[in-house]
C-alpha cells in the first residue's frame, strides 16, 4: 500500500520548528584529520543485517561520498567518489576508495549503503551518469561485494553491477543527461533492511513518481529481493506528489515492532505554498512493510536546522541505534563545510520522534 505525504500535513509544521526537532547550531567545520583538499557529504556506518554499526578489526567503518576541493563546491557531484572513513571518537580518518578504479558505463558513484554479513561487505551505491558524456544526472541502482581479509579490509571486489534493470512502471526514468540539483528526477540512495518479520529483504531508495501531472512527484521506492536473488521494484511505500520533489536519502529502521521510514529533503523542494517547511529528516511510520504509513509527529518532521542556520547540515542518516550521521553544509559565513557533522541521537516512540538529550556514541 502506497501511503501519500500530503499538503495538510507540511502545513501543520509550525513557522519554527519545535524545540525537539532543533539541531544545535554549528558554528564551524572541524577537518580534523581528514584530508585538506578534499570536500566530504553523504555519509553512512557499515551495518550488520539488522542495521547494527559494525566494527571490523577494531575500526569503525563508515562511507562517505568524496570529492577534490576545486573552489566550488557545486562541482562536486561530477567527480564523486566513495571512500572509506574511519571514526576515533570526534575524530574521521580517510582511507581511501571503496571500490578500485576500473571501466564501466557510468561516470562517478552517488550515496547508498553497506552491508556486512557472514564475513562480506556489500556495497549498494548510485550508478551516475554515464561515461560515454560526462555531466549527466542519469541515475541507476548498482552493488558490488567483497570478502573481508585477514587484515579487516575488505578486498577482490566483485564487478559493480546493476541491481534493476529499467526504473518499472511506478517510477519516472532518471535518465536525463541536463537539469539541476533539486530539479532533477531520481533514482538513487539504495538502502538496504531486512525485515524481522519475515526475513525479506528490501532497497530503499530516492524516487520520483511515474504518471505524475506534478513537477513535485518525489517518492520513497521499494524493491525486494526474490528467492533467485534478484530484485523486483515495488509500488512506493510512500510519495509526495504536489508536495515535494526529492525525498532524498529514503532508508528504513526497524524499532519496537514498528517500521520506520526516514528522509532528507530541503525547502527548496517542496512545491508553491508550503516554503514554511524547513530542509530537514522527516519520516512515517508504520506497523508492517505494507503500511499505511502514518507521518511522525502528525507532519512528517522529525529533525530541521535552526531558522538562523536553515542550511547548516544535510543528507541525515539513521541507523538502529537511532545514531544519525550528516554532514556540514552552509557555514554561517556562507561557505561550504564539506566535512562530517556532529553525531546525533533520535528518541522514538510510536509516532513521535525527537532530538535526544544524551549525545550519540
Amino acid at each position: 500500500m502506497t501511503s501519500v505525504w500530503t499538503a495538510e500535513q507540511v502545513r501543520g509544521i509550525a513557522a519554527g520548528p519545535p524545540a525537539a526537532a532543533l539541531i544545535p547550531a554549528v558554528e564551524g567545520a572541524a577537518r580534523g584529520s581528514l584530508d585538506a583538499g578534499r570536500l566530504y557529504w553523504d555519509m553512512w556506518p557499515l551495518q550488520d543485517a539488522d542495521g547494527h554499526r559494525t566494527v571490523l578489526a577494531g575500526r569503525e567503518l563508515w562511507m562517505a561520498l568524496t570529492a577534490p576541493d576545486r573552489g566550488d563546491p557545486a562541482l562536486r557531484h561530477f567527480e564523486a567518489k566513495i571512500h572509506w572513513l574511519e571514526r576515533r571518537g570526534d575524530d574521521w580518518f580517510d582511507h581511501g576508495p571503496v571500490l578500485p578504479d576500473r571501466p564501466g558505463p557510468y561516470e562517478r558513484e552517488w550515496a547508498g549503503s553497506a552491508l556486512y554479513r557472514n564475513g562480506i561487505v556489500t556495497l549498494f551505491f548510485t550508478a551516475a551518469g554515464t561515461a560515454a558524456r560526462s555531466g549527466g544526472y542519469q541515475q541507476e541502482l548498482w552493488a558490488a561485494s567483497a570478502p573481508v581479509g585477514a587484515d579487516g579490509w575488505p578486498a577482490f571486489w566483485s564487478a559493480p553491477a546493476p541491481l534493476v534493470t529499467g526504473y518499472g512502471p511506478h517510477y519516472m526514468p532518471a535518465d536525463a543527461h541536463e537539469g539541476a540539483p533539486g530539479t532533477i528526477k531520481a533514482f538513487r540512495d539504495p538502502a538496504w533492511f531486512r525485515d524481522p518479520a519475515d526475513g525479506a529483504e528490501y532497497l530503499a531508495f530516492t524516487a520520483s513518481l511515474a504518471g505524475s501531472a506534478s513537477a513535485f512527484n518525489g517518492a520513497f521506492g521499494l524493491a525486494r529481493k526474490r528467492a533467485d536473488a534478484s530484485w523486483e521494484l515495488l509500488p512506493p511505500a510512500i510519495h509526495a506528489e504536489g508536495v515535494n520533489n526529492e525525498l532524498e536519502r529514503a532508508h528504513l529502521v526497524f524499532h519496537a515492532g514498528s517500521y520506520y521510514a526516514f528522509w532528507s529533503t530541503q525547502t527548496s523542494t517542496f512545491a508553491d505554498g508550503l516554503g514554511h517547511a524547513p530542509g530537514g529528516l522527516y519520516g512515517m511510520v508504520a506497523g508492517s512493510m505494507e503500511g499505511p504509513w502514518r507521518p511522525l509527529n502528525g507532519t512528517g518532521l522529525v529533525l530541521a536546522n535552526p531558522e538562523d542556520a536553515a542550511q547548516q547540515t544535510y543528507s541525515w542518516y539513521v541507523d538502529a541505534d537511532f545514531t544519525v550521521c550528516s554532514f556540514v553544509d552552509v557555514l554561517p559565513n556562507d561557505s561550504f563545510g564539506g566535512v562530517p557533522a556532529a553525531l546525533l541521537r533520535l528518541t522514538l516512540d510510536g509516532e513521535t520522534a525527537g532530538l535526544a538529550l544524551e549525545r550519540a556514541v
